[in-house]
């Protein structure tokens, strides 16, 4: 029998009765109670590391994107070193390269958010110097598909997200700025391994040719590295030691997702159709020498470099669609206005314009993302994935714009294809902007 006053517990036991806390106990448990204060992490916003980080990694832009970009000089000398390969044939090559370093870049991301980049970082850089001095030995077509085609490829992809992650991590604000600053980076390098190209090619020959760029390419990653590392002892302020997911089903059922991605799928299919034919059209088309031709990449890039910050600088002013699809319509017009070049002037100033305007595209769509795709847990799977099916309208445009001009000289078809397919992807830009205003509630200028 339980004592009055006592409660008796399901079990039979009897409880004790428990008496309330008294203020000078809740006193005693106050002091034992130590503070714990959770620090934000700040991230820096510039700084000499910082500004260097972004030297660094513009240095690995000329190598990564700039050997890519200039593509359009080897494809000229490929048709006479080559012979009886087609347009078509020899543009795999330089696609097949850019598809690897942006599909690479894209898997190799989990990499990264492991820790590993160190190890991308050098490995990336070994396998693209290996496949730049194998091109050097390269005489056949599967010889070349396989060094400048494949192995560059890959060691590019490699090298293509530690750079941007290093020196995202070091700024905030900023940080827009600094991204712009290193994608200039590419026509640089454009430019650069094009004049280098064009200056030794008759001097020295095709196999020491490439191994001079291939030199600079080591030496512009042995300046880039340390840089990038400076300050980067503890892995885990950079990496998230979980790797993301590759795949996000649920991005079928997102319309804003699709029409971006798509959207880029049309703008990318003709971009780079310029970029890989306007050599041979000046000098087979107009009657320019080898060198006049070359140099019309030149051009092209060196005014990309002018667009590309005047877009960025636009952007932060009126938002992102407006600049971008603005410069995306007038490079699709700038292609089809292409066929209208009769003259070497005229087709210099088509080089420019268009060189400005489509460099636009690079910089811009990465700074929408954020607001296609809201959700920060698959913000970095679902971009992926976008850029993923970018990559293959890289690796498939060329070819088919080779294929329209097969092994004559009527670039009309080509023309035509490079204007009208980004033509597609303006108007799928025009589909997005409104997605976003009604299904996001976003604002017009976004």
């Amino acid at each position: 029998m339980a004592r009055p006053g006592n409660e008796v517990s399901k079990l039979g036991i009897e409880a004790l009765p428990v008496e309330p806390d008294t203020p000078e106990d809740i006193a005693i448990e106050e002091k034992r109670i130590v503070p714990v204060t959770l620090q934000p992490i700040v991230v820096p916003d510039g700084g000499l590391r910082a500004w260097l980080q972004v030297f660094g990694c513009w240095l690995v832009f000329f190598n990564v994107w700039g050997f890519t970009f200039c593509f359009g000089m080897f494809q000229d000398y490929y048709q006479t070193f080559l012979p009886g390969k087609t347009s078509s044939e020899i543009s795999w090559i330089g696609t097949l390269a850019s598809y690897l370093l942006i599909v690479v870049g894209t898997i190799s991301g989990p990499l990264f958010d492991l820790g590993h980049y160190k190890v991308m970082l050098f490995g990336g850089a070994v396998v693209t110097c290996f496949g730049i001095m194998m091109l050097s030995l390269s005489t056949q077509y599967y010889q070349i598909v396989l060094t400048q085609g494949i192995c560059t490829g890959l060691g590019c992809g490699v090298l293509y997200i530690p750079g941007i992650a290093l020196t995202s991590r070091s700024f905030s604000r900023r940080r827009a700025v600094a991204l712009g600053l290193v994608s200039c980076g590419a026509p640089f390098g454009g430019i650069i391994y094009t004049i280098v190209f064009d200056q030794l090619i008759h001097r020295i020959g095709f196999a020491w040719t490439v191994r001079v760029m291939g030199f600079i390419m080591i030496g512009t990653y042995l300046t880039a590295f340390p840089l990038l590392l400076w300050g980067t002892g503890n892995t885990g302020d950079i990496s998230s030691g979980t790797a993301r997911k590759l795949f996000d089903k649920s991005a079928f059922k997102d319309v804003p997702f699709w029409l971006y991605t798509w959207a880029n799928f049309f703008l990318f299919t003709g971009y780079l159709v310029p970029f890989f034919y306007i050599p041979s059209y000046g000098q087979y088309k107009l009657g320019m020498s080898q060198s006049l031709a070359l140099y019309s990449i030149v051009l092209a890039q060196g005014v990309s470099i002018v667009g590309r910050l005047i877009a960025s600088a636009t952007a932060l002013r009126t938002g992102v669609m407006i600049p971008w699809l603005t410069c995306g319509t007038i490079s699709a017009i700038l292609n089809l206005a292409w066929t209208g070049t009769h003259s070497k002037a005229s087709f210099m100033a088509y080089a420019a314009l268009y060189g400005g305007f489509s460099g636009a595209l690079i910089p811009l769509p990465p700074s929408i993302f954020p607001v296609v795709c809201p959700d920060p847990k698959v913000l970095g799977t679902r971009l992926g994935m976008a850029q993923s099916i970018g990559a293959i309208a890289s690796l498939i445009g060329s070819p088919i714009a080779g294929a329209l001009l097969g092994d004559g000289t009527n670039y009309l078809g080509l023309q035509l294809f490079s204007g009208l397919i980004m033509l597609v992807g303006a108007a799928m830009l025009v589909a997005l902007w409104v997605s976003l205003v009604k299904m996001r509630q976003c604002k017009v200028l976004i």
